[in-house]
């Protein structure tokens, strides 16, 4: 049995790192490519340590370009691997232009298509992320999914034959790296357990428009009047508050720099709660026990604000979404949403290799 894993960003070699080490145990060939699409790789040692993180087999070299260029460069190179090394199995992730590219000359030769990470839904549906996932979700004969809401998403759209509810490798990555948070940060910023809010802002639609980044900074300013409020603040946000002349709001946030994962994940355990508008974070402060506050129109991981415990929120709303948080507790149906950490092992169970 051989089996081609498509990689192109930073979070698809974590989650193939887990997976390698379960085709390792059954004794699978497991080719590795990378389709180059995102190349800055900057992880801490740890992780090369604990997920044994390899070289590709092959680097496609696609870099950055228009969406059409790099769907078609992944797809012409990618192609010339697959009938090279003829693989009984193909094996994307996520919901990039590589993933889409791999699925595609996948079914378009006759192999079989793993989706990991299938049937996540968003609006809006014109967005590129979307687009992808719908697309490869449709062509995969394998749909693992992170979640059951994930599994009725197909459903809802016709697709029930080979889909399965795995949970989410980025918990398996969680379990795994716990034992290695930093918390450091915490003392050398003279923080308390339960004392201090994270929050991390950096979409476009969130930071490039003046009156809605000036509304989520004054929302920030009113709750760091009550409880410390530390932003590991990402270089675009950062260009844009000085764009703007927004640094007023800014005097009572620690503003610090961005962090790894380890660090961040140490900061999140012992913080009170979260407000962001990334994805990953959104799940990673689930797992911590953390609740969050989602300053996006929609999210990728509904089932967490469906159950109550993260909450969407508009930029001038984020101080009374708070509010609503710390008087509203959840102790039901929320735990073990995306599974037990054990999606590695699933995976290659429901692959019938």
């Amino acid at each position: 049995m051989k089996l081609i894993s498509l990689i192109g960003a930073r979070p698809q070699i974590i989650k193939e790192a887990i997976l390698n080490k379960e085709f390792q145990k059954k004794g699978i060939k497991e080719i590795l490519v990378h389709s180059g699409q995102h190349y800055d790789f900057n992880m801490s040692d740890v992780f090369f340590k604990v997920l044994n993180i390899r070289k590709a087999d092959y680097n496609l070299g696609v870099g950055s370009a228009t969406h059409a260029q790099m769907t078609a460069k992944t797809m012409i190179e990618f192609e010339k691997v697959v009938l090279k090394e003829h693989p009984d199995i193909i094996l994307v992730y996520g919901d990039t232009n590589t993933t889409l590219a791999g699925a595609i000359v996948g079914v378009k030769l006759k192999i079989p298509v793993a989706h990991v990470e299938a049937g996540i839904r968003q609006e809006p549906k014109d967005m590129p992320e979307e687009i992808n996932r719908v697309l490869t979700d449709r062509i995969s004969k394998y749909l693992f999914c992170p979640s059951e809401l994930a599994v009725n998403n197909l459903k809802k759209e016709g697709l029930t034959e080979g889909v399965y509810f795995t949970g989410d490798i980025m918990y398996d990555l969680f379990l795994k790296m716990k034992p290695y948070f930093k918390e450091d940060i915490i003392e050398n910023l003279n923080l308390e357990e339960n004392k201090y809010i994270v929050t991390t802002i950096h979409r476009d639609f969130n930071t490039d428009s003046k009156e809605k980044l000036e509304n989520i900074l004054k929302e920030l300013d009113k709750i760091s009047k009550e409880i410390k409020v530390v932003f590991p603040i990402h270089p675009r946000t950062k260009k844009r508050i000085e764009e703007f002349n927004l640094n007023e709001y800014t005097k009572d946030i620690l503003l610090i720099e961005p962090l790894d994962y380890l660090s961040m994940m140490g900061l999140v355990q012992k913080s009170l709660l979260v407000i962001t508008d990334s994805g990953g974070l959104q799940k990673e402060a689930y797992f911590a026990g953390k609740r969050v506050i989602v300053v996006m129109p929609d999210t990728g991981w509904r089932e967490l604000t469906q159950a109550g415990w993260n909450v969407l929120s508009e930029p001038n709303e984020i101080k009374n979404k708070m509010d609503y948080i710390m008087s509203n507790e959840i102790s039901s149906n929320v735990e073990n949403i995306y599974g037990y950490g054990k999606t590695g092992e699933k995976i290659v169970k429901f692959l019938n290799i």
